[in-house]
């Protein structure tokens, strides 16, 4: 097995070789304006790192968000091209997940929670840091506050809203590390692993506008 994991679902664009039992090389680097630019010099550098080719990889993974529309589709279509490309499977991790894969905040039920801008955060509770227990969600923080009173919290959402998230931890950024990690050890347990499928969670911000004005000629 050799796993190629990425994602662009956070400001993080991250990158990670793993070969079924561990890490064998990984990159990131933080720039929310930057995925489509950053996201392949990092594979190229991971790969060298490696001292392997692209055509080493038996399987891509990546990050489904949820995340903002620009950043997810950087990702998810890179890795749909590599998996066109390279005839492997490509398979989805909910970043939430990867994040909670990484915490380290001991025993017992925590939240993990990312910066969803316009003051929202995206969300989900866990009873451990394999098992997510709520859907993916986006709201703002005051709005779940009794949801998530008495838990720790990880993520770049959970330290940006210090009054609802008291018990902040890093990570801040998902890193494409824990998702092969994660996606790997559920592979050899026989798990199916989600489709690629973004996870916006929110509409579109363009959208046709109403009643707009016809300027072609008659």
């Amino acid at each position: 097995m050799l796993l190629l994991a990425l994602d662009t679902a956070t400001p993080a664009v991250t990158v990670a070789l793993h070969d079924g039992s561990d890490v064998i090389a990984s990159a990131a680097q933080v720039d929310a304006r930057r995925h489509g630019e950053l996201l392949l010099p990092a594979v190229d550098r991971v790969l060298a790192e490696a001292g392997l080719r692209l055509d080493a990889v038996t399987g891509i993974v990546v990050g489904i968000g949820p995340g903002p529309y620009t950043g997810l589709r950087v990702g998810l279509m890179t890795a749909d091209t590599f998996g066109l490309a390279l005839g492997v499977p490509v398979h989805g991790v909910c970043t939430l997940d990867g994040l909670a894969y990484a915490a380290d905040i001991g025993k017992g039920p925590f939240v993990v929670a990312t910066d969803a801008r316009r003051k929202e955060v995206y969300w989900a509770r866990y009873a451990d840091s394999r098992t997510r227990v709520t859907d993916p969600a986006v709201d703002r923080p005051a709005d779940i506050a009794d949801e998530v009173a008495g838990l720790p919290a990880v993520g770049a959402g959970a330290l940006l809203y210090p009054d609802t998230f008291p018990q902040a931890h890093e990570p801040e950024h998902v890193s494409a590390a824990a998702l092969a990690g994660l996606a790997a050890e559920r592979l050899a347990a026989g798990e199916e692993l989600p489709a690629p499928r973004p996870l916006y969670l929110r509409r579109p911000d363009a959208q046709v506008p109403k009643n707009y004005k016809v300027v072609t000629p008659k």
